[in-house]
Parts: structure tokens; sequence; C-alpha cells
């Protein structure tokens, strides 16, 4: 696969911001393979993300981002740079329930996921055979009431140990506190069981079973540190009816969780996303 790089953009919406942007890449000998744009109408914010070529560019590429600065600055734009052949680091963290961490790993052994896998993190021993199997560090910190803020700083020690680019909370049943949501801003993903902010708390298909709803969903977001509040990745849905069961309603649930977490995961490695405000863009 031929390396590319990729732009993530937003700005004030104007004339002449496509434009500019298409003509420092081909003024630099490169050729665009992918470009997509969305114009937020409400706050007059435009975003783009544009995939070029680097075989040929005639800047290195530590020298590109700050060749951009002249567009950039133009514009009052706000820019990231990216390589699609520079993989990122990832670790998950789990606790009891597997279905999320084992379909993680499957999808990244077999290639579906852009990204090295360089640890798992669990508050209990369950997982450790299969992990290892994988070819994946097992690191088990146990955490009670009374050791979660010594747990979390090993959390938090083994993450940087590891070098992590991107954490993935595989239903981590444990609240992330401030400190280490802002070690890693808009790099934590978490699966929540529910369409946000429907169900939050404990047994949400028991919940749904006794309300007797017709549909139930997940939803995949940056951690902040608003519980659950954070900008939202991916979302699914599907029909159930009154002859469901509590397990058959978890069921279920657990096949959104792993879909959708699994999706989002993927456009955050593709860089596909744009965080503004309590927002996102996912592109295609």
């Amino acid at each position: 696969m031929t390396a590319t790089g990729v732009l993530l953009l937003s700005c004030p919406d104007q004339r002449g911001v496509v434009a500019a942007v298409a003509d420092f890449i081909a003024s630099h000998n490169g050729n665009i393979v992918h470009a997509e744009q969305h114009t937020d109408d409400v706050e007059k914010v435009f975003f783009q993300r544009v995939e070029f070529e680097i075989d040929g560019f005639d800047l290195p590429r530590d020298q590109i981002r700050a060749a951009f600065d002249s567009v950039a600055s133009r514009f009052g734009m706000t820019a990231d740079l990216k390589f699609t052949d520079v993989r990122p680091r990832v670790a998950i963290m789990a606790s009891k329930q597997p279905h999320c961490l084992f379909d993680l790993l499957t999808r990244w052994r077999s290639g579906e996921l852009p990204a090295d896998v360089v640890a798992v993190i669990d508050n209990h021993p369950d997982h450790a055979d299969l992990v290892e199997h994988m070819g994946v560090p097992y690191v088990h910190l146990p955490v009670t009431p009374e050791t979660k803020v010594a747990q979390e700083a090993k959390v938090l020690d083994t993450l940087r140990s590891y070098d992590v680019d991107l954490v993935v909370l595989a239903r981590y049943m444990q609240i992330l506190s401030p400190a280490l949501v802002e070690a890693f801003p808009a790099r934590i993903i978490n699966i929540h069981h529910s369409f946000l902010p429907a169900f939050i708390g404990a047994n949400p298909y028991r919940q749904a079973h006794d309300r007797g709803v017709k549909i139930i969903g997940a939803t995949a977001h940056y951690v902040t540190e608003e519980l659950d509040e954070g900008p939202v990745l991916d979302q699914e849905v599907t029909r159930v009816t009154h002859r469901d069961s509590v397990p058959e309603l978890t069921r279920k649930g657990r096949d959104l969780e792993t879909i959708v977490l699994a999706r989002a995961v993927r456009a955050h490695l593709e860089h596909r996303v744009l965080v503004y405000g309590r927002k996102t863009v996912v592109f295609s």
C-alpha cells in the first residue's frame, strides 16, 4: 500500500479554501487521491479531509506541516497532518465482559485495524490466556474503591511506558479520573450500552426491558471529564419487541457494541475524525 499524507482542516467558512489547499499540494508535486468536505451552516465552520500521495512530493515529511502554515494562517485554519504508514500504538482496557475486547483483537489480527495493539490492561485476570495467545502483553491491574487512585497511577504509567497513542475502553467498567482523561485528549474511545443519554447506569437491558422499548442502541464516543458526554463517533440501533427477554436484549446489545466500537476505532485510526466543541465530523 502506497503511503499517503492526510490533512485534517477546519476554519471559518469562506471563499478560496479548497482552491488554496489543492494549490499547495499541486505546487509541491503532490497528487490528491481523496478529498471530502463539510460545512456547518449553523456555526459557519468549514471542515475538510484531504489525502494525497507523498511519493514524489518535493518536501520532506517533517517540513510539510510547517510549509502549510502560510495557507493555514491565511484562513485562520486549524490543521493536522498524519501519515497512513505510521501505525498508531493502541492500548485496550477491559474488565470482565469479553465481547468488545475479543472482537477488537480479532479484527486487529486479521488486518482490519491499521494499528499496533501494544497492551491490554484489565482490572480482572479472566482474559490473560487469550490475550497472550494473540501476542499482546496482558497487564493485570486490579482495583477496589480503596486502591483506585494508586491503580490509576499504575494505568497511566503503563500507558506511558508503552508510548500509547490511543486508548480504547472495551467495556472497562471504571470511571477514569480527570488526570487520565487530560493525558489523552480526544484519544480515549469508550463504548456505551445505549443511545446516550438513555438508560445510564447499571443493568441497562433490564431498564430497557422494564420500559418496553422498541429499539436498543450503542454509542461510541471520546471520553471527556463529563461522564458519557464526550463527542460521539458512531451509533447504531436495532429493533426489539415485547417478546425479547433480558438475555436476548443483552445479546443483541452486545452485537451492536462490538460493531459500533470497531467502526469508531477504525475511523480514528484512519484519520477520518475532526472534533470541534462537543461534536465530531466523521468523514467516509
